[in-house]
């Protein structure tokens, strides 16, 4: 790991990556550099603050992700929670536990792709905690976020005759993920990949937090719950089935399956359906709605160019099941990752 001590290396991370007044436009007050950072809420708002961490050998791998990509992702996932409660993320706190064999330049380019993530979303990094680590990586960021006092989107509002929605293709990441653990590669760089994989992996390496989808069913107004997809669609499909006392009934043959995903699932015999409802970590929205207002959210979502697909609906028999192309009904398992299984 790098000679520098803790305060010369936080320095040296983030020196001069943002300016005073691009933070202070976002209402900071006082960030990297004390014991706290503090920033500047409005009346009417409610700050949202959510924690997530990637875990070295757990989350990522030098077979899987380049250190650009380690920091992208790590702070997109935090976004995503963000924008899966129909909020702005604002500002992000970075903690990072460093082994003895990394140096500083794995873990500015690390930053480098994590500042990279911040500047395209416009997210203030104002601290954080850096300490040793045994043996692996391990990078936890906070992100705080406001949202219109009481519109905050829950998971616990779906209601029986919602349709049930997603915005955008589910199952890339996983394909992308699978292609590279199968190339075996270290550092494999994207140029490296087959053109007609790119996308795949692009999609697993530097996902697209939903940020202005989530704004648009906030504001709206017309959105009953709503969850995002870091598990796979049949985890966060249980979670709101779960958390709102209902039942999720999936349409097997309207659940969008990307070009580029039937084609991988093609060359490999696997199916695409398993990455849609297994996968996960595509970090889309998955929401309900009533059908009125799905109609009225289609349009809305049609004139920003976002993707919305209809994938099913909402009813009384508790849990998560789908109907094939045939019209036969089975339950679908909650067989997304699960770190303690």
């Amino acid at each position: 790991m790098s000679s520098l001590d803790e305060f010369a290396l936080i320095q040296s991370l983030n020196y001069k990556k943002q300016s005073k007044h691009f933070q202070h436009k976002l209402g900071v007050i006082n960030g990297i550099g004390d014991d706290a950072a503090v920033v500047q809420t409005r009346k009417g708002s409610q700050l949202v603050m959510s924690c997530d961490t990637m875990v070295e050998t757990i989350h990522f791998n030098s077979y899987t992700m380049l250190d650009e990509d380690v920091g992208y992702k790590a702070l997109a996932s935090n976004l995503s929670d963000v924008a899966a409660m129909g909020a702005v993320p604002k500002y992000a706190l970075i903690s990072l536990s460093i082994p003895k064999h990394y140096s500083t330049l794995r873990l500015k380019k690390i930053y480098k792709g994590l500042y990279a993530c911040a500047n395209q979303f416009e997210i203030a990094v104002i601290g954080g905690d850096t300490t040793k680590s045994p043996k692996h990586l391990n990078l936890s960021i906070t992100v705080i976020g406001e949202v219109e006092s009481n519109q905050a989107l829950l998971r616990s509002n779906a209601k029986v005759n919602d349709l049930v929605f997603t915005t955008g293709y589910l199952g890339c990441s996983a394909a992308g993920l699978d292609y590279l653990l199968a190339a075996k590669q270290k550092q494999l760089t994207l140029d490296q990949i087959p053109m007609n994989f790119r996308l795949l992996v692009q999609e697993h390496r530097r996902p697209t937090p939903q940020i202005k989808a989530g704004r648009i069913l906030s504001i709206s107004k017309r959105c009953h719950s709503l969850n995002d997809v870091s598990d796979g669609l049949s985890s966060e499909a249980e979670e709101i089935s779960e958390a709102s006392n209902v039942g999720i009934l999936l349409d097997e043959v309207k659940l969008p399956v990307h070009p580029k995903l039937k084609e991988y699932g093609h060359s490999t015999g696997k199916n695409p359906i398993d990455w849609i409802l297994y996968g996960g970590e595509d970090y889309q929205l998955l929401g309900t709605a009533s059908k009125a207002n799905v109609i009225e959210l289609h349009s809305r979502f049609q004139q920003h160019g976002i993707p919305f697909f209809i994938i099913g609906e909402v009813v009384t028999q508790k849990g998560v099941q789908m109907k094939d192309r045939y019209g036969n009904i089975k339950k679908i398992h909650k067989k997304g990752y699960n770190h303690f299984n």
